[in-house]
């Protein structure tokens, strides 16, 4: 019985066969581990008995920004599994995949991640309600249900794919009118902003099923004003990870109030976006998909409040995360220009196979979704993959008491020459080769608890390099070495310049 009310959370086959990996590989490991009498948990190696010094440490290594790479450190200095307390913060950090699946293993039907103590802290400083990311227990699972056949379902991937290639096909035809306008042939800029209004725009017209016309000359302030918000909201949660937000709030302090106007700019622009949909809903004459607001609404199955919190956290987490993805996958493969071509060729002959299909389309691009999956590895959206423990746990012969929060390093993993072969190479074709892959690509999180936006981001991206590749050649100066630095997640440390050059210049609308 436990195991079947396990199983229909996963949302896809793919997830039931990695429930089944997790069952092998994790029971493998635990049985490794207990071969011995497992160690007490004081005796993790680590720093983890002065957690407000560790943290002054912290903070003078600069590590608000530089986390991640903290993290390698600490991996080389204490092994693959440590212990450490920041401030308030207790975690035992792991990066192995095999412990990732013994994790995974023990986690039960009600998982729980990370507690992002300042977003909970600004809905109970507003009395706002919880979305479906920060709920938990037995209300949690019922109203993921509930959103995983909307969107993570193949059901409703199909709904929203002519959504995603619409505004994919627009972002297209405004490179060519900026190529036009440079009177260069080709058009070179830092992106950063065209895909941070790309990517608003895409997640706006499959949750509200309205398009924000953000890929025109003209930006509407408020939208920009949404943009520049969801990126202050990350970059105030960064320390309130460590520091208490309610201290920061009695103190009034500018993270705090940087973070709850950043939020109120959010909640403000979804209100409007909401308004939009009952306004449109009154007068629709026709079954057209409208997006997953309008859908939920329809079928009146989930309180009105939850339905608009879970939405807004969706809209705030769809933004930067896919946004700087796809500028990271663009510099990759601007720099791995025989990589760019072997994609090109393996879209031409899928839209030369599928014609108007998208689903069939994006069945026969495995290659772009593995450099995809090779950009998040170098470069994932979070660092860390988090699960509290449900019960007493060993993990590398530690044993691990129940309620710890154990982090998965996922960018310590993308970066470990035991786990991933010359792990500096850009290298997609490790995805498809014979390797083992089962747990070394977490970058959406795993089972029940995975990214609930998961799908509309992968199709979001995998269709924008379809256009994009189909269409130019992406070039950057090769030489220039760009670093990271965290901000809840991973942006670059300096503009990234790219060149976008037509590959045929006797056309103004390319191949969309």
């Amino acid at each position: 019985m436990l195991l079947s009310r396990r199983l229909c959370i996963l949302p896809s086959a793919t997830g039931l066969l990695n429930y089944h990996s997790v069952v092998s590989e994790g029971s493998a490991v635990a049985s490794h581990q207990t071969s011995a009498t497992p160690l007490p948990y004081d005796q993790l190696p680590g720093d983890w008995k002065k957690g407000w010094s560790s943290l002054y440490h912290f903070w003078k290594k600069d590590g608000f920004k530089n986390i991640h790479h903290l993290m390698v450190e600490n991996y080389q200095r204490f092994g693959p599994i440590y212990r450490e307390t920041l401030g308030t913060q207790n975690s035992v950090y792991i990066q192995h995949p095999e412990d990732a699946a013994a994790l995974f293993l023990v986690e039960g039907i009600h998982p729980e991640r990370l507690r992002v103590q300042p977003w909970y802290e600004y809905r109970d400083f507003r009395n706002k309600r919880y979305g479906v990311l920060l709920k938990s227990g037995e209300e949690w699972r019922c109203q993921r249900l509930m959103l995983n056949r909307e969107v993570l379902s193949v059901s409703g991937m199909h709904r929203f794919l002519p959504l995603l290639d619409n505004v994919g096909q627009d972002f297209v035809r405004r490179v060519y009118s900026q190529v036009e306008r440079s009177g260069r042939g080709k058009w070179t800029a830092d992106l950063t902003n065209e895909l941070f209004r790309f990517a608003l725009e895409s997640v706006s017209y499959v949750l509200y099923g309205q398009r924000l016309g953000l890929l025109q000359d003209y930006i509407n302030p408020e939208s920009q004003e949404f943009i520049d918000s969801v990126t202050t909201m990350f970059h105030t949660t960064s320390p309130m990870l460590y520091i208490p937000p309610r201290l920061l709030r009695l103190i009034n302090s500018s993270i705090w109030k940087n973070h709850v106007k950043a939020w109120d700019s959010i909640f403000n622009h979804a209100d409007r976006c909401i308004q939009g949909i009952y306004s449109s809903l009154r007068h629709r004459s026709d079954n057209t998909y409208a997006g997953v607001l309008s859908s939920l609404l329809l079928q009146d199955k989930l309180p009105l409040e939850d339905i608009k919190a879970s939405i807004t956290e969706l809209m705030a987490g769809g933004v930067d995360t896919t946004a700087i993805t796809l500028q990271w996958a663009m510099y990759e493969l601007a720099r791995a220009p025989a990589i760019q071509e072997k994609l090109r060729s393996e879209i031409l002959a899928a839209r030369a196979a599928s014609g108007n299909d998208l689903a069939a389309l994006l069945k026969r691009i495995p290659l772009v979704k593995a450099a995809l999956k090779e950009t998040l590895r170098l470069h994932p959206v979070a660092i860390t993959l988090q699960r509290y423990t449900r019960k007493d746990t060993v993990i590398r012969n530690y044993m691990i008491p129940k309620g710890t929060l154990v982090q998965v390093g996922l960018y310590a993993m993308g970066r470990n020459p035991d786990i991933f072969t010359f792990p500096e190479r850009f290298s997609p074709a490790r995805w498809l080769g014979q390797e083992s892959t089962h747990f070394r690509g977490l970058s959406f999180g795993f089972g029940p608890r995975q990214c609930l936006g998961r799908r509309i981001a992968e199709m979001e991206m995998q269709l924008f390099l379809v256009h994009v590749l189909e269409n130019f050649k992406i070039e950057t100066n090769r030489m220039v070495e760009v670093e990271s630095t965290f901000n809840l997640i991973l942006f670059p440390t300096r503009p990234i310049q790219l060149t976008l050059s037509p590959l045929s210049l006797n056309s103004s609308e390319g191949h969309s």
